[in-house]
């Protein structure tokens, strides 16, 4: 008996790293997975014939005496990723919570970024956390009119860089900041469904973090960053022990904390209805002298 026990789960981007971790995890704590992946390379090139690491996973979790099955749906297509969240239901008759984690990299610096380098990213990690939540959220919206209790979950993945920014990462870091906001949009509208919504900013070594951050430390020295160390939060946060929403949470091994994100600052008034153009600039640096400071951008 875990603490997923006879819960369904769907990850996406679960055929290696973080999306890895986070399946095995769920399975151990007793949930049926659907581990999805299209098994792409770190850039979204289509891999090498043969079996995909999808089902890698999945004869994984069945040695350990768990339930899960393969699917291969691309999560940013709108009908796929119906198909999706219809497949946990024919399979295993519900569906409990969806944990969005698929994605890939096309780094560039703004100044030499394409346009398919900008529209892939956005697509495949802002639409792909989307349109998995759109249609949970309908399965779920139903389920609770029908007069059903539902306690579904769902978790986003953002990241630093949706945070903070990351200097050579600008699609990136703008599709992981529109997935920080949508933990809390869809937070604040699906509650009344008994669905709670959140996010984590994970700290881990992955194929999208090899050679970005942790350059060329050896691998023994990595164990803090192994993403099994974020899948605990995940796994909490998708079950129903979990009583929280809205939030999003920086994570690494053995810490979490979670993230305060905008907010309104200090109001400088001019007294009147209108700012002359010759007081602004005095009105925004006294705003800005008495803020906090923001985390500065990495990379720089």
């Amino acid at each position: 008996m875990g603490i997923s026990d006879g819960r369904v789960v769907i990850v996406t981007g679960a055929g290696r790293g973080l999306g890895k971790a986070h399946a095995l995890a769920f399975a151990a704590e007793g949930a049926r997975v659907i581990v999805n992946d299209l098994g792409l390379g770190r850039e979204g090139q289509v891999s090498e014939p043969g079996p995909t690491p999808a089902q890698a996973v999945v004869s994984e979790i069945e040695a350990m005496g768990g339930e899960a099955i393969v699917d291969s749906s691309d999560v940013a297509d709108w009908e796929q990723a119906e198909a999706l969240i219809a497949r946990a239901v024919d399979q295993w008759g519900r569906l409990d919570t969806l944990v969005c984690n698929a994605g890939f990299l096309r780094d560039r610096m703004l100044a030499n970024m394409s346009e398919e380098e900008w529209d892939s990213v956005i697509r495949v990690h802002l639409k792909g956390h989307f349109a998995p939540t759109r249609h949970a959220i309908s399965y779920w919206r139903d389920r609770s009119k029908a007069g059903e209790e539902v306690a579904g979950r769902v978790v986003l993945t953002s990241s630093g860089a949706g945070l903070m920014g990351s200097v050579g990462q600008g699609n990136y870091a703008a599709a992981k900041a529109g997935i920080a906001l949508l933990v809390v949009q869809a937070a604040a509208e699906w509650g009344r469904y008994g669905v709670l919504v959140n996010g984590v900013a994970p700290d881990a070594r992955t194929r999208m973090t090899e050679g970005l951050f942790y350059g060329d430390v050896p691998e023994e020295a990595w164990d803090e960053k192994d993403p099994a160390n974020v899948s605990p939060l995940i796994v909490w946060l998708g079950s129903e022990a979990c009583d929280v929403t809205g939030r999003v949470f920086e994570a690494t091994g053995g810490q979490l904390n979670v993230c305060d994100g905008w907010q309104h600052g200090p109001v400088v008034s001019v007294g009147k209805r209108r700012f002359e153009v010759g007081e602004v600039g005095d009105a925004v640096h006294q705003s800005i002298s008495e803020a906090p400071e923001p985390a500065p951008v990495f990379g720089v």
